[in-house]
């Protein structure tokens, strides 16, 4: 029989899992999402601070407008909790110290630039709560229940089965459109086929995932029959009201206006896509292919081409001469507050991409990638824009929610006492945790973009438009057989599948493949072996109110 405490007891416990609830979310922006949006940044289909603006919105409005109204208190029913029936406070420190070893490992493990699966870290801190409050019987360790030995068995499935998607997705692509002899108009052509797959598969994903659909697809049991329920001609009453306007628009608007621009190179401006037959005949662009090239391939301007863009030519001869010319460093507010404006803002305006290819590896790696014509390659940033914002409005509607179950377990016993394995999850919590995720992203996520992306191997729009889909794709199937995948998993195997198509396996910096692979097997362990020593010193340890040998 449970025990029911007094409601508002503990009210310390609450506020420390409060605080550490933001910095766990905190850190998921900051190398999951963050992690999402490398490809992107990485291909330059978008700049850093457009990725973050585009975050703000589609992080944070999936937590308020699809976030779960309730969530599993203890994420996968990793450990038994009717345990603690008779000791609900015990239970509000284990959940407070699962937040605490979490947060800090994703921190650590972002600081290191090391992808980590936030999923896994928050699993692996409950593991290390039940062990050391009851011994190793109190974790599920075995495959039925989404025990350990999946968890296990997805650090090899997850990436394996997200590669082959992405390599399959980027052959079509490559063969289809990228080697043929005039691949820009067959890519033209090929735009409503992507646009109409792409938004067919992501509106199908929030409209079955997020956590107030009724609409579901799931097995009984792991790989089974799937079963499904809730209002299916609503639900694709609306996928198929969505895919059929994207369709017409790039038909009817899209198609039109990149023969316009691309091919014949008016001058047009993006908002002419909107009523691009009603824009008169344009005069041609001559700098319409540097532009692009700027954009996509800034590695290969040479320095006449900068100077014609009015870019900065690298003197290191000038460069010498003007630090010799540079005052003295004086003391002021004025000094202090830039230093400090300059601190907070370079992470935004960071260009996350050239950084990448400073990295020694990854040279070596892009060295032997193939480079396409920028013209298509620009017709799939535009889809690549689409894949991110799509799956960072998913992650928003479904991690959150997840990454806050042990926060609305203790808000539970707090508020009322007593717990209950479905916990009720207040608007003004999932609001809570996207600020955490927007500001993780906004002021820390480019620790996580510059180390993935083009460090791992070549990326251009093609290809990080491949590796998206591909991972998008593993998640969801894996969702519906019932498979424990991480995101971070997928995505990086994705990159490393679709980098092998270059035919060369130099084209991968296997050094830092090598560093992702050690940080999800570390997470388990590290963040579970935390969890469970904090657990013991706060449950166990030497306290005023017990005498001493107790």
């Amino acid at each position: 029989m449970a025990v029911v405490i007094p409601a508002h007891s503990y009210t310390w416990i609450f506020v420390m899992t409060l605080l550490f609830a933001f910095l766990d979310a905190y850190s998921i922006g900051a190398n999951d999402v963050a992690n999402s949006f490398a490809t992107s940044v990485g291909s330059r289909s978008l700049t850093l601070a457009q990725a973050v603006f585009i975050a703000i919105f589609t992080e944070f409005g999936g937590a308020i407008a699809l976030g779960a109204s309730t969530t599993k208190t203890v994420k996968d029913g990793i450990i038994q909790t009717s345990m603690f029936n008779s000791r609900p406070d015990l239970l509000m420190s284990g959940f407070m110290c699962a937040l605490v070893s979490s947060s800090t490992w994703v921190m650590f493990a972002t600081y290191l630039g090391m992808p980590v699966s936030t999923t896994h870290s928050i699993i692996g801190a409950l593991i290390g709560i039940g062990v050391s409050a009851f011994g190793i019987d109190a974790v599920n360790w075995g495959w039925n229940g989404k025990g350990v030995a999946q968890i296990a068995t997805s650090w090899v499935l997850a990436p394996t089965f997200a590669g082959i998607l992405a390599a399959a997705i980027y052959l079509i692509t490559l063969y289809g459109v990228m080697k043929r002899k005039n691949s820009l108009r067959a890519g033209i052509y090929a735009i409503p086929v992507y646009f109409t797959i792409t938004t067919f598969i992501v509106s199908f994903y929030v409209a079955t995932k997020n956590g107030k659909s009724t609409l579901d697809f799931k097995p009984k049991t792991t790989g089974g029959a799937l079963q499904v329920t809730g209002n299916v001609a609503l639900a694709f009453g609306i996928i198929g009201g969505v895919t059929g306007a994207v369709l017409i628009f790039c038909v009817a608007l899209l198609v039109p206006f990149f023969i316009r621009r691309l091919e014949r190179e008016e001058s047009l401006k993006w908002y002419h896509i909107f009523y691009i037959h009603c824009v008169p005949e344009q005069p041609q662009d001559p700098k319409i292919d540097l532009y692009l090239k700027r954009a996509f391939t800034p590695q290969l301007l040479k320095d006449d081409e900068k100077k014609e863009l009015g870019m900065p030519v690298d003197d290191p001869e000038e460069d010498k001469e003007k630090e010799l010319e540079k005052p003295p460093a004086k003391i002021s507010l004025v000094r202090f507050y830039n230093h400090i404006k300059l601190l907070l803002w370079r992470s935004i305006f960071m260009d996350v991409a050239s950084l990448q290819h400073e990295n020694k590896g990854a040279v070596r790696a892009h060295e032997v990638a193939i480079i396409y014509d920028n013209k298509t390659e620009y017709l799939y940033s535009l889809l690549q824009v689409m894949t991110a914002a799509f799956a960072s409005f998913a992650h928003g509607s479904n991690d959150v929610a997840n990454a806050l179950g042990p926060l609305a377990g203790v808000y539970q016993i707090w508020s009322e006492g007593t717990f209950k394995t479905d916990a009720s999850v207040p608007t003004w919590m999932l609001a809570y945790a996207g600020l955490g995720l927007d500001f993780g992203l906004a002021f820390y996520g480019y620790h996580i973009m510059r180390t993935l992306g083009n460090n791992i191997t070549y990326h251009s729009p093609s290809r990080g438009f491949s590796m998206e889909l591909g991972a998008a794709l593993s998640v969801i199937t894996a969702s519906f057989l019932a498979l424990p995948v991480s995101t971070t998993q997928c995505i990086v195997g994705a990159t490393v599948a679709v980098g092998l198509c270059n035919g060369n396996w130099r084209a991968i910096n296997w050094a830092m493949v090598g560093i992702s692979g050690f940080g999800w097997i570390l997470t388990l362990p590290w963040a579970g072996t935390c969890a469970g020593l904090l657990y013991a010193i706060l449950t166990r340890g030497p306290s005023f109110t017990m005498p001493p040998g107790m």
